[in-house]
């Protein structure tokens, strides 16, 4: 502690326990904490609160208030529990008789206080700080307090629930940590004291008779088995497992408890412990059990758990994957003629009958497909997944969803009427389909399905009843199968099936522009855009798209009145570019397409748009064209260039002027590969002053990118200014690459020197010299390349950079400023003592 804060912590202490003072905000009380939480973190002496009397002062007379506030309450219990942590302070607060005052008997948990959740949970949170040494613990176990901790564990406050269980898991390891001196065998053991009342404290709610207690039991059974005590503790766990397994499988049996989500976390967090690591043994055997016994909402979660895990017996595995599949089952059986029954699956691990039952109720089934459909779609993503997936009987499962959904399927079993009826315009189950079909195109034995599968795409992309939400996903999916499509374009009747699916997407898509919906026009063009960065060297779909309206429709739509729809075309617009303006063989169709047109309307709008986003989209389309080398020969591309940043200068958005930063680092990474003899070798030394280099200084210059530079250093908005210090670090990087700096006292009495050293003082000002000139009436010519060759040697950048990458709450939230904070805000210091932040 600073010599500032231990004069002002005294004030701040007698302010907080004195009951005439306004309360204070919780903020501030937090902030206090985790100061003095970082003060006990280093230093386990008592000298802290032995130097500081104050603390335990304040802890005696907010006990002597007959009615303090729950806030100063609650402050000072979380108080004395971290500053009991270290073992030492702990004996000196006891010989004070503090702790006993405030978490033993005679504390708080008697008074009309502890009616206040805030107050049970700060109480909760002190033993939580305190228990890191056995006298604490200890003392917890001899005053009644764990009968305290098992009480609020059924609170009403979930707040204080959950808290009681986190610190009875961290009781229950800590004290298998500290206390356990012999080796275990899991027939002889004996749990250490505390420990031994936490887990007679489980049995025995687990076997009374009230629902909330057997529930609270299993969800801190689940706790403690997902907690280090499940993985770092196997022996012990395997003690704990045995002790409790009978119960949990009776709990599976008996259709009157109620805690069957709870049981399946329960199974699936005992199943991740490395005692369970056999294929043999009852466990498996119960896992088995429950997949079998609980609902197929509640067995969802287990069985994508189990799949997940890489020890789990191939059985079960086999059977998790079976419960999965089940609903996508039915809905393939339901869709089929009665005699057919093409499902699936050969047998089913529960009776179908179930499934079958919740998919016709018209409240259950798309809560259960769209779960079964998230699993799935998990599944798919896994890179290793130690079962084979029915993808082709799947996909045709999905696809009978969809149908279902949008109405153009009608089964004739009654079955699959019924489910037809009730997921017709289900948008939540037409997203989550549409998610999961996207996923299968990742898939290789799907192709056969390429014609069904574009088939029900396209209806959903036709459908005027297609919400916008919807469209949007199915384009999604869209986009990746006509990726995949591209992969099998090998053979001339694949060419042909890839040349009729664009031609109709391309119709369809024409019609979606065209949408008096703002979403469905936005979405259509990510839609274009997206193809156009996957499929622009395909052949097909080059001809599909110049042979449509599409590019007319889609240059139309940069004068949108809706501005995210402007922002998207920009973007198509520029993707576009690549295919009609800047391929080496860009085809003629039309003088509206070349590129002077297009590069003069996106200007156009970066320097008079209204809105931020269609700015940030140009400035965004600029950097790429750069990047990709579209803006033509050296001298075209500084005249570019110089023309953007001028405008970015001046824009009002700070992502727009850190996108010109971004170009202008793309500009100059460009230019150095291409005057630069060997663009990915250091420089030497001797090339510095060689002609490569001037040429580079010089194309910097003409493109006015100093002024720039220099001038971001000093934006009001952080992020651009540390970008511009990083290009500018870079290129001193490369022009200075031997650290051979310049000695700013050594170049200050020449003009260039004196402007240099002006603007090195400017940036030190940071933001408040925001709107220093960069046209050199200050004696800097941002120009003059041997200028801006002294500027780069001279100006300490790394300083700047340091500077800028510093928080800007790096002072005013230090502790000596917390604590004026607060006696500000109680009115006991001077004006002039407070930070004005």
């Amino acid at each position: 502690m600073t010599r500032e804060c231990a004069v002002l912590l005294p004030r701040v202490c007698a302010a907080l326990a004195d009951p005439r003072q306004p309360g204070l905000d919780d903020t501030c009380l937090e902030k206090l904490l985790d100061w003095f939480r970082s003060l006990t973190w280093f230093d386990p002496t008592v000298e802290l609160v032995q130097e500081n009397p104050c603390l335990t002062e304040l802890i005696t007379s907010v006990l002597a208030l007959p009615d303090p506030s729950p806030s100063i309450l609650s402050f000072t219990l979380q108080l004395a529990g971290i500053l009991a942590s270290s073992e030492s302070r702990f004996q000196h607060l006891q010989q004070e008789k503090l702790l006993e005052r405030l978490f033993g008997r005679e504390g708080p948990r008697g008074g009309a206080a502890w009616e206040d959740a805030s107050v049970r949970s700060a109480w909760l949170k002190g033993v939580h700080s305190m228990l890191h040494h056995l006298p604490a613990l200890h003392c917890l176990c001899s005053t009644g307090g764990m009968d305290v901790i098992f009480t609020l564990q059924g609170d009403p406050s979930l707040f204080v629930a959950s808290a009681a269980s986190q610190l009875l898991v961290h009781m229950l390891t800590f004290s298998l940590e500290s206390e356990t001196s012999k080796a275990l065998s899991t027939k002889d053991c004996d749990w250490p004291a505390c420990a031994q009342m936490i887990v007679k404290h489980i049995k025995e709610s687990l076997q009374s008779s009230s629902a909330s207690h057997i529930e609270q039991s299993l969800k801190l059974l689940s706790s403690l088995f997902g907690s280090c005590f499940g993985s770092c503790y196997a022996a012990w766990t395997e003690v704990l497992w045995l002790d409790i397994a009978k119960q949990i499988e009776s709990f599976l049996l008996e259709e009157t408890v109620q805690a069957q989500p709870v049981l399946a976390n329960l199974l699936l967090n005992v199943a991740r412990s490395p005692a369970f690591c056999g294929t043999e043994g009852s466990f498996w055997a119960l896992v088995t059990s429950a997949l079998e016994h609980l609902t197929p909402v509640q067995a969802g979660p287990l069985a994508v758990g189990l799949l997940k895990l890489c020890k789990c017996p191939q059985d079960v595995r086999i059977q998790a994957l079976t419960v999965l599949l089940q609903p996508m089952d039915c809905i393939l059986r339901a869709a089929s003629q009665p005699l057919e029954c093409a499902g699936l699956l050969d047998e089913s691990v529960s009776d179908p009958v179930t499934v079958e039952s919740l998919l016709s109720s018209k409240t259950s089934c798309a809560g259960l497909l769209c779960q079964t459909l998230t699993h799935l779609e998990k599944l798919l993503s896994l890179k290793h997944l130690r079962v084979d997936l029915p993808c082709v009987s799947l996909l045709h499962s999905l696809m009978t969803i969809l149908q279902f959904c949008n109405g153009f399927l009608s089964p004739s079993s009654p079955l699959g009427n019924t489910i037809s009826r009730n997921l017709v315009n289900c948008f939540r189950v037409q997203k989550s389909a549409l998610d999961v079909l996207a996923a299968f195109s990742e898939k290789k034995d799907c192709d056969t399905l390429i014609g069904s599968l574009f088939d029900v795409l396209l209806a959903y992309l036709q459908s005027p009843n297609t919400s916008p939400t919807v469209l949007k996903k199915t384009f999604q999916a869209t986009s990746k199968w006509l990726m995949r499509l591209q992969e099998l374009s090998s053979s001339n009747s694949q060419r042909q099936q890839t040349e009729k699916i664009l031609e109709d997407v391309f119709v369809v898509l024409q019609k979606r522009l065209c949408s008096p919906c703002w979403e469905v026009r936005d979405s259509s063009l990510e839609f274009l855009t997206s193809m156009v960065k996957c499929l622009r060297d395909q052949k097909e779909f080059r001809q599909c798209l110049l042979s449509s309206e599409v590019l007319r429709l889609t240059e139309n739509l940069l004068e949108d009145p809706e501005s995210y729809v402007r922002a998207s075309a920009v973007t198509a617009v520029g993707h576009l570019a690549l295919i009609t303006c800047f391929a080496p063989e860009s085809p003629v169709i039309g003088n509206q397409y070349n590129k002077e047109s297009i590069v003069g309307k996106l200007q156009e709008i970066l320097s008079t748009d209204s809105e931020g986003f269609p700015r940030r989209a140009v400035i965004s389309i600029f950097t790429k064209w750069l990047r990709e080398g579209c803006t033509g020969q050296l001298e075209d591309t500084e005249q570019f260039v110089s023309r953007v940043i001028q405008t970015v200068e001046r824009d009002l958005d700070w992502e727009v002027r850190l996108g010109g930063l971004e170009l202008v680092e793309a500009f100059c990474s460009q230019t150095i590969c291409q005057l630069s003899q060997c663009p990915y070798a250091p420089v030497s030394s001797a090339v510095t002053s060689s002609t490569p280099q001037k040429e580079l200084l010089q194309a910097f210059c003409r493109a006015k990118l100093f002024g720039f530079l220099f001038g971001s250093l000093c934006d009001c908005d952080k992020p651009v200014g540390q970008r511009a210090c990083d290009v500018l670090v870079g290129l001193r990087g490369h022009f200075y690459p031997m650290s051979t700096l310049e000695n700013p006292q050594e170049i200050e009495d020449s003009p260039a020197g004196r402007g240099i050293a002006w603007l090195q003082r400017t940036l030190r000002q940071g933001s408040l010299a925001q709107n220093f000139p960069t046209d050199g009436g200050v004696g800097v010519d941002f120009q003059d390349p041997e200028s801006m060759m002294l500027a780069l040697g001279a100006i300490d950048l790394l300083e700047l950079h340091d500077e800028l990458n510093k928080s800007s709450d790096h002072v005013e939230e230090s502790p000596q400023s917390l604590l004026q904070d607060i006696l500000a805000t109680v009115g006991t210091i001077e004006d002039n003592e407070v930070d004005c932040y």
